[in-house]
């Protein structure tokens, strides 16, 4: 005979009634975490290459100035490709420090679906910080051309150009230092969540 449709649910604490589905949060998944950094370092490599490629077409000089790459014919190209190789870094750097806080607060025992789309979550919000960084940098060129010019470096004197300019710089800040902040508020929800779970396996323990 099949069991009832509710049978077994009162007895596991982690059942899920959003995908009729259960997670065992009391196993010890260290490939999880392993996978949640790949995936972390994975989209910070594809961040910086979107990013990038848009703050390129909108800014060669930009990159040009800052960069130093007055000898490289192909800015487009050449400023994607220190996209990737930036966003591997930052990606490397945030997801240590994502799942080395998720992996002491769970004890390595965080499935990778759970934390999963925080990682999402975080990635969609570094993006979102990295339009309105450039939004606004364009903000503050506009308010005082003159203030732009002396607060940042080798900006140029063309209004239009100053505006693309500072698009592209406000967006990079944009994106690292909300991506920081993102990864941060992510571990602090997720670690809320983690805690939410415990503390019903406790009451129904009790």
């Amino acid at each position: 005979m099949g069991s009832e449709p509710g049978e077994g649910r009162e007895e596991n604490p982690y059942w899920s009634p959003e995908g009729e589905d259960e997670v065992d949060l009391g196993q010890s998944r260290p490939a999880s975490l392993i996978a949640l950094a790949l995936t972390g370092i994975f989209l910070g490599a594809a961040v910086g290459a979107m990013t990038t490629a848009v703050n390129g077409w909108v800014s060669p000089l930009y990159f040009r100035n800052i960069m130093g790459w007055h000898d490289i014919e192909d800015v487009w190209r050449a400023s994607i490709a220190q996209g990737i190789f930036e966003g591997i870094m930052f990606g490397l750097a945030f997801s240590v420090i994502f799942v080395t806080f998720i992996g002491i607060v769970t004890k390595a025992r965080c499935p990778y679906r759970l934390a999963a789309p925080y990682v999402g979550g975080i990635t969609a919000a570094a993006l979102v910080c990295w339009a309105c960084g450039g939004l606004i940098g364009m903000g503050l060129a506009t308010l005082s051309p003159e203030f732009y010019q002396h607060a940042f470096r080798a900006v140029p004197d063309d209004f239009g150009e100053m505006l693309r300019y500072a698009w592209v710089g406000g967006s990079i800040w944009g994106v690292e230092f909300g991506g920081f902040a993102a990864v941060i508020v992510g571990a602090v929800l997720l670690r809320a969540k983690w805690r939410q779970l415990a503390d019903a396996d406790d009451e129904r323990e009790g």
